[in-house]
């Protein structure tokens, strides 16, 4: 079921007819981790556990096993995503003060694999 389609960090966008865009299958599922990613627990006043939080490593030494631990475990509230096969994190801190991850996982709708790739920086 399509949703209105929203990109972390900008506001909601128009379609080609003007009406607010929606998103679907996993163009939805990309957005929904993103936002469950990057959203702090406590954040969302509506259920205060949801999110990892990822921002808050922003400027820390890069601890790639706890970030890949915690999108991990943040993935899977995500019914979208299939958790077989498990989903391929890599973490990079290249830039000083940036979190890059690169996360490769299956859309459970689909059954394709998908290349999710973001960073969070100071």
């Amino acid at each position: 079921m399509p949703d209105l389609s929203h990109q972390w960090g900008s506001d909601l966008s128009l379609s080609a007819t003007g009406d607010l865009a929606l998103a679907s299958g996993p163009e939805l599922t990309r957005q929904r981790v993103i936002k469950r990613l990057l959203t702090n627990q406590g954040d969302y006043v509506w259920q205060l556990d949801y999110g990892a939080g990822l921002a808050g490593f922003v400027g820390q030494p890069v601890n790639a096993p706890r970030i890949s631990a915690l999108i991990r475990s943040q993935i899977f509230k995500e019914s979208s995503v299939s958790r077989t096969p498990e989903p391929v994190i890599t973490i990079a801190g290249n830039v000083p003060g940036t979190v890059a991850a690169e996360i490769r996982y299956v859309d459970a709708t689909t059954g394709d694999t998908q290349l999710l790739t973001f960073s969070a920086g100071a």
